[in-house]
């Protein structure tokens, strides 16, 4: 081995070709010719095949061997593999290189998080999408990369549609020889072959592995009836039923003692790993586990050949590319965790589902891998053919900070990328606000410096960000310990993170295989914060204030706090007044555990949170109190400072306050000047409207008469309607803002003047006759005229009207006037736009009804021959 672990290639051994001329005896040696004939410079593939048949093992080297002949020695040679885990890309290289005969390094290597196995000599390499993303932000052309193969793109993890959507763009714009290959076990083909042909312009070769060789028999085991595998546990959880994995345990015991080999049972999580593996009673049978949570030795015990049978209880993570060594059984609960995100509260929580279709064959079929096979399902086959198909992609489900760093990074608008899917409007906004709180982006989603070097790191942005300030302000071993021990998201008991963190120090009830990763987390870590730049280069992208408080005294738990509230600044919590619940920066309600020593708190740097399915507010897992100096440093990306105002008693009222995000600091009166005092008072006007404003008779009757002539005439007559003038408001209650910033009231603004300084000029001295206030009439002197309706209207009493035989038109002789005609009390007796008609007709039936009535007043029979009069008859 080289330095640094890697092998390098021993003349003499078997190479590549030496393999693929001498297969090991799998479904997938029969489609090698065809993987091979596909595999051309500039290419595109899709390959499915069940379990068992030994893709990820083979298709690699027969892309390797057929491209390397095609260059005939000559440029890029080597094939990048992604395995959407850790364990599985490890795995898979060993796997090769045991065929090969030759250590991990050599012609064969990995590349995941914090480790690494490759030499100059490597020509297949096992990735994580994770390093692939990376490796494509820090050089797009790939330079010695022959071929990408996406393995197990079916599972739709995040990672692995972002890898592949850039490494499709990148080809497009630079590396047109790229070979790109897509491999799965249960892909539906349709959507995944136009996602290839419509970013590549060719339609990709497909090649099918033949299926299944080895016999499978499953069975069902389900729980008895009034069982539930997930309920309430407690009053604020939700999770799986004890009563439920006690049926797992006696469905293991059962099998175990009527089957042969080894056995692998499926659980949703390390919860119901621990859970099972401390119910079952196997005596002379090794029981191992495997999860994401264990180290690498411990993840290689399980997945190493053994000479007797053994338990081996796993999550989803054997679920595709791993095969383990003697496993003919599969117990199989039913179950899955998958993540869910809230992007109403921006909150991320682990949810246990049904386990989709597609992820109950991919168990079933790892029974049947090496031989005949049993899978016993915990589950009632009705409740089977009632389950989803595909799990629900990751794009969709999960918490998008990274992803969207990383498209910001990359350059290329989301819209524009290959994706099967593109990402809820509402989780990818969440994720905007979020780098924003950290400072990684600008206010147009540019990255900053922090956001590009963030976007480099091999940790999700919060944690990076917590890594690189706190790196400056407390030093690096600090930074790293603090930062690893976050990266676990504990639960801790009373939700107290600095009294967590002291036990696992101590090795106490924290301890064991928790403080062993811990260790080896801040191992890499202390190792990666060595090599980055001091934080004084993004002072200023929220982080200013750090670097100068160098040597002040902090206590552990501060500088635990610290770090916590660098990571989530959108989840610093600030208790809420005559409450026990506390507001988070990012706008959330949450609480702690009951008797939480925590409790009390002004400030906490929360570390966890999940939703509280019985409660309005979430539920704080992990916190540590936090000094009000060190909130407002973390979350400086987060401080507004904001000028309200508000009418109170009809005048303006300002308050000037400082926040932090959605946690008020303070507040105190303001002065505004004239510009803020017109623009606050338009925008109140622009939702209350203008009923608070200086409106007299004069001024509502001027609005009316200038509102028919806009109807009439249309511009330039201005558009005096309630939804214009509140529009324009800024523009004509600027003469008023100094003296409304001085506290005149609204009802100072004469909306008199207001409206004579909007008409018109010249036309407004056409307004009287166009729209005149009052008419003369027949009978001597004015009456007013109404224009509040759809037509002007004048009202006199019938006797006032004798004589005038024409109604007048007004508004350039668009409009007829209407005449409201009342009898001597005043009350109605005809409405009419035509006179000349009203006096021939209808006027003798109103004359026959009222001159009994009234006596006292003329009704001559002609009308129009009659002197108009404002008086009863003379008396004789």
């Amino acid at each position: 081995m080289r330095p640094g672990g890697a092998a390098t290639h021993n003349e003499g051994m078997p190479t590549l070709e030496d393999l693929l001329a001498s297969p090991p005896d799998l479904p997938v040696t029969r489609a090698l010719g065809d993987i091979a004939q596909a595999a051309r410079p500039g290419g595109c593939a899709l390959v499915t095949a069940p379990p068992g048949t030994g893709k990820t093992t083979m298709l690699p080297v027969a892309v390797a061997v057929a491209l390397a002949g095609r260059g005939g020695g000559q440029g890029p040679s080597r094939v990048l593999v992604t395995q959407p885990r850790r364990v599985a890309a490890r795995a898979a290289a060993r796997r090769i290189a045991r065929l090969l005969g030759e250590e991990v390094g050599g012609q064969v290597g990995y590349s995941v998080r914090g480790d690494s196995r490759v030499s100059e000599a490597t020509r297949v390499e096992m990735v994580t999408p994770g390093v692939a993303l990376r490796r494509l932000q820090r050089d797009p052309e790939l330079p010695g990369v022959a071929a990408l193969v996406v393995d197990e793109f079916h599972e739709r993890d995040l990672d692995t549609d972002l890898a592949l959507a850039f490494a499709l763009d990148a080809r497009a714009a630079l590396r047109e020889d790229l070979f790109i290959a897509l491999t799965s076990a249960t892909l539906e083909a349709s959507s995944a072959t136009a996602l290839l042909r419509d970013a590549t312009g060719i339609d990709p070769a497909t090649v099918d592995i033949p299926g299944e060789i080895h016999p499978l028999q499953v069975r069902y085991a389900p729980a008895p009836r009034g069982v539930e595998a997930v309920g309430a546990l407690g009053s604020e959880r939700v999770g799986v039923r004890r009563e439920y994995l006690a049926h797992v345990v006696r469905v293991i015991e059962d099998t175990v003692a009527a089957t042969s080999g080894s056995l692998l049972a499926f659980l949703p999580g390390v919860g119901e790993i621990e859970a099972v593996r401390r119910g079952l009673s196997l005596p002379g049978v090794p029981i191992l586990t495997l999860h994401g949570q264990l180290s690498a030795a411990e993840q290689d015990r399980a997945l190493s050949p053994a000479s007797g049978r053994r338990v081996i209880l796993s999550t989803s993570i054997a679920e595709s590319s791993l095969t383990v060594p003697g496993v003919s059984v599969v117990v199989d609960s039913g179950l899955a965790r998958e993540p869910r995100f809230d992007a109403g509260r921006s909150l991320s929580s682990l949810v246990t589902v049904p386990a989709s279709l597609a992820r109950l064959e991919q168990r079933a079929g790892r029974a049947a891998r090496m031989g005949p096979g049993v899978a016993v399902r915990v589950m009632d086959p009705v409740d089977v053919a009632r389950r989803p198909t595909q799990s629900a992609p990751g794009i969709a489900t999960q918490e998008l900070t990274d992803a969207r760093l990383q498209v910001a990074s990359w350059g290329t608008p989301v819209e524009e990328l290959a994706l099967v899917d593109a990402p809820p409007s509402g989780t990818w906004e969440a994720a905007r606000s979020r780098l924003a709180s950290l400072g990684a982006i600008d206010e147009a989603g540019v990255p900053t410096a922090l956001g590009r070097t963030l976007a480099s790191l091999p940790l999700d942005p919060p944690l990076g960000r917590a890594l690189l300030v706190a790196s400056g302000a407390l030093g690096a071993s600090k930074a790293a310990r603090f930062v690893a021990v976050l990266a676990e998201d504990v639960r801790a008991p009373g939700a107290d993170l600095g009294g967590f963190e002291r036990r696992l120090g101590r090795g106490g009830e924290a301890g064991g295989p928790l403080a062993a990763r811990v260790r080896e987390t801040e191992a890499r870590l202390r190792r990666l914060a060595s090599h980055l730049p001091g934080v004084e280069a993004w002072e200023g992208e929220a982080t200013a204030g750090f670097p100068k408080r160098r040597g002040m005294p902090r206590t552990r738990e501060d500088e635990l706090a610290l770090t916590c509230a660098l990571a989530n600044p959108q989840w610093i919590a600030r208790k809420r007044p005559g409450s026990a619940a506390y507001v988070l920066a990012g706008g959330v309600g949450a609480e702690l555990p009951g008797s939480s020593p925590l409790e009390g708190q002004e400030w906490l740097a929360v570390a966890s949170i999940d939703r509280a399915p019985t409660s309005r507010h979430a539920r704080i897992l992990a916190a540590v109190a936090l000094s009000e100096e060190d909130a407002l440093a973390a979350g400086a990306a987060l401080s507004r400072e904001d000028t309200r105002a508000s009418v109170e008693r009809g005048a303006l009222r300002a308050t000037r306050t400082r926040s932090l995000g959605a946690i008020p600091l303070s507040s105190s009166p303001a002065s505004l000047g004239a510009e803020e005092a017109t623009a606050l008072a338009a925008e109140h006007l622009a939702t209350r409207g203008l009923g608070e404003l200086g409106w007299g008779k004069e001024a509502s009757s001027l609005r009316e008469r200038m509102a028919a002539v806009r109807a009439a005439l249309g511009d330039p007559w201005p558009d005096v309607s309630e939804a214009a003038l509140a529009s324009s408001a800024g523009a004509w209650l600027a003469p008023w803002g100094r003296r409304l910033a001085e506290g005149a009231p609204l009802s100072s603004v004469s909306m008199l003047e207001v409206l004579r300084s909007l008409l018109p000029w010249p036309e407004a001295a056409r307004l009287d006759e166009l729209a005149p206030e009052r008419l003369e009439i027949p009978a001597g002197g004015t009456r007013p005229v109404d224009w509040a309706g759809a037509h002007p209207v004048l009202t006199l009493r019938v006797q006032q009207a004798f004589g005038w035989r024409d109604t007048p038109r007004l508004l350039g002789g668009r409009v007829p006037l209407v005449l409201h005609l009342t009898d001597p009390a005043g009350r109605p007796a005809a409405v009419t736009s035509d006179l000349t008609s009203f006096w021939a007709g209808p006027y003798r039936e109103v004359r026959a009804q009222l001159r009994g009535r009234y006596p006292k007043h003329p009704w001559p029979e002609d009308p129009l021959s009659a002197e108009p009069t404002n008086r009863a008859k003379r008396r004789r």
